[in-house]
C-alpha cells in the first residue's frame, strides 16, 4: 500500500479534528483541508479501501489502528519540526505550523531520530500543545479551561492555543497573548467580547477567539 502525502494529510486531519472535540464527517474534512466535497468523498473511499479508516452509518469517520499509527507518526514529526524551527532556528512561534505542514512529509526516519535525540518529546510545542495530540477532555482533566469561560476578576496563565489559524496567532501575538502569558479577566461583555488586562494594557478579543485559548488558574 502506497501512503501518499494526500492520505497522510487526511489521516492527520481526522486525528486533529478529534482532538478538538469535533464530530468527524466528510464536511468536517472539507473544511479542515479546504477541499471540495467530491474530493473528500474520493479520498475517503481510498482510505477505507486501504483499511485506514472506518465510516459509520451516520457518516462519522474514525481511524483504524493502522490509520491512527500513520497519523501519530505525522503528528510527532510535525511537533519535532515546530520545535526545531523555534528552538534551533529562532523562527517566530506563530509561523512554524505552516512550515511544519510542508516539511513533515519529507522527514526521514534517521532525521526524525536525530530530532528526538536533540529535542526530546517531553515538552509542549511552541503553541503549548502536546506531542501526541491533546483532547479537550484531557485538558479539562489537567485543570485547564478555555479563556472565554474563565471567571471574571481571575488571573490565569495561557497554556496552549489552536495553532491552525495563522492570522489568529499573529493577532494574538501582537496583543501579547502567547503560551506563558499572564492574563487578567476583566469582563465578559454583551457584545461577544472578553476584556483582558495584559502587561498593564487593557484589550478586547472576541469570545470565539478566546475559546481557542486554553488557560490555567494562577
Amino acid at each position: 500500500m502506497k501512503i501518499t502525502i494526500s492520505k497522510e494529510n487526511y489521516l492527520k486531519a481526522i486525528a486533529e479534528a478529534e482532538s478538538e472535540g469535533e464530530t468527524v464527517i466528510a464536511a468536517t474534512l472539507a473544511r479542515w483541508l479546504t477541499v471540495s466535497a467530491p474530493a473528500v468523498t474520493m479520498a475517503l473511499r481510498r482510505l477505507q479501501r486501504d483499511k485506514l479508516i472506518k465510516t459509520g452509518k451516520d457518516g462519522r469517520v474514525s481511524l483504524t489502528p493502522d490509520g491512527r499509527k500513520i497519523a501519530g507518526r505525522l503528528l510527532i514529526r510535525h511537533y519535532l519540526i515546530e520545535r526545531m524551527l523555534t528552538e534551533i532556528f529562532g523562527m517566530e512561534w506563530y509561523k512554524v505550523h505552516e512550515e511544519a505542514e510542508q516539511l513533515e512529509h519529507a522527514v526521514s526516519k534517521d532525521f526524525e531520530r536525530k530530532l528526538v535525540e536533540k529535542l526530546g518529546v517531553d515538552q509542549s510545542c511552541p503553541h503549548g500543545n502536546r506531542v501526541s495530540g491533546d483532547r479537550r477532555v484531557g485538558r479539562r482533566q489537567r485543570g485547564l479551561e478555555p479563556l472565554d469561560q474563565a471567571r471574571e476578576g481571575s488571573t490565569v496563565f495561557v497554556v496552549s492555543m489552536f495553532e491552525r489559524d495563522r492570522a489568529l496567532l499573529e493577532y494574538l501575538d501582537g496583543l501579547g497573548i502567547r503560551p506563558g502569558a499572564r492574563v487578567e479577566i476583566r469582563a465578559r461583555n454583551s457584545d461577544e467580547t472578553v476584556t483582558l488586562l495584559i502587561r498593564r494594557k487593557q484589550v478586547k478579543i472576541g469570545r470565539a477567539a478566546a475559546g481557542k485559548i486554553w488557560v490555567a488558574p494562577r
